[in-house]
Parts: C-alpha cells; structure tokens; sequence
C-alpha cells in the first residue's frame, strides 16, 4: 500500500514536472498578448478614419494619398490572426506585410501635411495625432509583451522537462513571433525642409 501510495506522488510529481500545467498557462499568455497587439491595432485603425477627415477638410488635391491611406486601413483590418494562427508564418508575415503598407500610407500623409501649416496648429488634428503617437507606442510595446511571451512559450515547449508534456499531451508546436516587414525600414528616414537644391 505505501509503495503504491510513493509511486502515484512520484508519478503525479513526475507529470506536473512535465509541463502540465506550465505549457497551457504559457500558451495562454502567448494568446492574450496577441490580443493585446491586435487591439492596439485596432486603436490605431479607428483613428484614422477621423485623422482623414480632419486632413481632408484643409488639403486640397491630395486625394491620392488620401485614398492610400483608407486603402491600407481597409487592408490591415481585413487580414485576422486568431490565437489559432500564431504557428503560421505565412499568416503573421501577411498581416504584418499589411500593417507595414498602412504605416508607409501614414508616414507619407504626415509628411504631406508639413506643407500646410494651418493644418498642423488645428487643434482637432493635434489631438488626433497625440492620439495617434500614443497608438504607436502602445503597438510597439504589445508587440514586445507578445514576442516575449513567445520566446518564453518555444523555450518552455523546447526545454526538459515540459517538452516531454508538451509534445505528448499537447502536441505544441511553436508560436510565431511577430517581425514588422515595413520596406526600407533599415534605412534612415531623410529629413527635407524643402531648402534643398
């Protein structure tokens, strides 16, 4: 009876050593990250339609940049990642691919907007880009809560002992983290105040 007793401890020892309950908790955290990305997102994607409107009002023929921007918004939202998803590659690397075209968009409709000085000492549009900025701080730190709890779930599926766990009880397979794909983003940006030659 004490031998049965011992060997159900050990046994019950020797699976919560396995990653039992440490592998869903740390998947779990992987999924609520993202969601954390996919909300700030989501922040900054009903902005714009108001940051558009506010431009709109003041800048004359610039229905082009404009039009790219609403495009991009409409992309980037289009493209859903469930918690599912975050072990494809191919679908991480197409929404960021669609987040990187809407940042390009954004980038050179405030680069535009330098041109018209009444625009920029509107209140309306101050507050919109306040809002906007805090938008983008708030992405790039979700994006690094998220990639960090990634890492922490691949080491913990990967690693002795919860890899044994993980592999038979759950069959975990790795979580992709996110990498922005903005084209060029390698290079520095080049500042023109419009004196150059």
């Amino acid at each position: 009876m004490k031998l049965r007793l011992v060997m159900a401890l050990a046994g019950a020892v020797l699976l919560s050593a396995c990653g039992l309950n440490s592998v869903p908790t740390a998947e779990e955290n992987v999924k609520a990250r993202w969601a954390d990305v996919q909300a700030d997102y989501q922040r900054r994607a009903d902005l714009i339609p108001n940051l558009v409107a506010t431009v709109k009002g003041a800048v004359q023929g610039e229905d082009k940049i404009l039009t790219d921007v609403i495009n991009a918004r409409a992309k980037a939202t289009s493209i859903q990642v469930s918690g599912d998803d975050l072990t494809n590659p191919a679908k991480m690397a197409q929404f960021a691919q669609a987040q990187g075209q809407l940042n390009g968009s954004l980038s050179r409709l405030l680069a535009n907007v330098e041109a018209y000085p009444n625009l920029k000492s509107q209140d309306n549009f101050q507050t919109l880009m306040s809002q906007l900025e805090g938008s983008e701080n708030r992405v790039t730190i979700a994006i690094r809560d998220y990639n960090s709890a990634v890492q922490s779930y691949n080491t913990r599926i990967r690693t002795f002992p919860d890899a044994i766990g993980a592999k038979i009880f759950y069959g975990a397979k790795p979580v992709t983290p996110y990498q922005a794909t903005t084209p060029g983003a390698e290079n520095a940006p080049k500042v023109d105040f419009g004196n150059s030659n």
